[in-house]
């Protein structure tokens, strides 16, 4: 299978190392261009839980060659719809998309350039990853992928992706509810990511210090009940043993955004906590805990980006 990963940052490479590792056809985009230079000469280093490998696979700045069978769309959430526009030269007739962000809203950015015919969403749970030097990606997890289908995208499409992911390594499994699957995954998120950013605490310093587990834990049960109201149909009842589930299997990790933040990059909020006062407001319900994250988290934002 020939497969190109529009993002490889630090999770775009462990996709992109285990894909070549498993004998696939992998092309890497990012406008890294150190991390390109590295991958090109010496290979990509993959080191963590699945191991520690150099494999060898292409690197460029910019989409191009041959049409690909999968096109992995592994940008922030901001960045999607830019992603599948750049990424044109490498979709074909039979090309899949997949698009794997944390938060609401990229599924529908990637579907509006690329189609929804030829879309899959996915959620990666419990991963964590760094990009140590380049040309080096070290992850600290590796527990599910759950993949699905965006509308109309043709069963026999969705399992034939699903089946790469299983043969390149990871946990994967098809999902028949994107909706729950997105809010199962964000009623985590919400918890850890934004006050791992604030405080610079990992995931387990967070369950450990009451006061900001109390407010991971209220963000998460706001989420919660914003996710029932609209129908979703999540499978989760207890929010609390769901989060605390979640991060027992991850307190080492730094969320993305805390890493964003570390260096100096505008993160997802919009995507995580601030999608929920915006769903909330559909359904006639406020979410203020997550509305005043959001805004902390932006104020920081705007802070270091403002001095750059």
């Amino acid at each position: 299978m020939r497969v190109a990963i529009i993002g490889a940052g630090a999770m775009g490479s462990v996709y992109a190392g285990l894909f070549a590792a498993a004998g696939n056809d992998v092309l890497a985009v990012t406008r890294n261009r150190s991390h390109v230079d590295a991958i090109n000469g010496a290979g990509l280093r993959v080191e963590g839980a699945s191991g520690d490998r150099t494999v060898r696979l292409t690197a460029s700045t910019s989409a191009q060659g041959e049409k690909a069978d999968l096109v992995i769309l592994a940008v922030k959430a901001s960045q999607v719809a830019q992603a599948a526009t750049e990424a044109a030269p490498l979709i074909g007739p039979r090309t899949t998309v997949l698009t794997i962000q944390n938060g609401l809203g990229s599924a529908d950015a990637a579907a509006a350039v690329v189609g929804a015919e030829k879309l899959a969403v996915g959620i990666a749970g419990g991963f964590g990853a760094s990009l140590p030097a380049p040309g080096h990606v070290y992850h600290t997890g590796m527990q599910v992928v759950q993949i699905g289908a965006y509308f109309t995208l043709d069963k026999a499409r969705l399992d034939a992706v699903v089946d790469a992911w299983k043969a390149a390594g990871f946990n994967a499994m098809a999902a028949q509810n994107i909706a729950a699957m997105q809010w199962e995954k964000l009623i985590c998120n919400v918890a850890f990511s934004p006050i791992c950013a604030l405080t610079g605490m990992t995931c387990g310093q967070v369950m450990d210090n009451p006061a900001t587990w109390r407010l991971g834990i209220a963000a998460s049960q706001e989420a919660w009940r914003i996710a029932k109201a609209l129908n979703v149909g999540i499978k989760v009842e207890d929010p609390v043993a769901h989060v605390q589930s979640f991060g027992e299997r991850v307190r080492g990790a730094k969320p993305s955004m805390r890493m964003d933040h570390e260096a100096g990059r505008a993160s997802e909020i919009d995507a995580i906590n601030g999608a929920v006062p915006r769903f909330a407001a559909q359904v006639g319900l406020e979410a203020p805990v997550n509305e005043m994250l959001t805004t902390l988290v932006k104020a920081r934002e705007q802070v270091f980006l403002n001095a750059s």
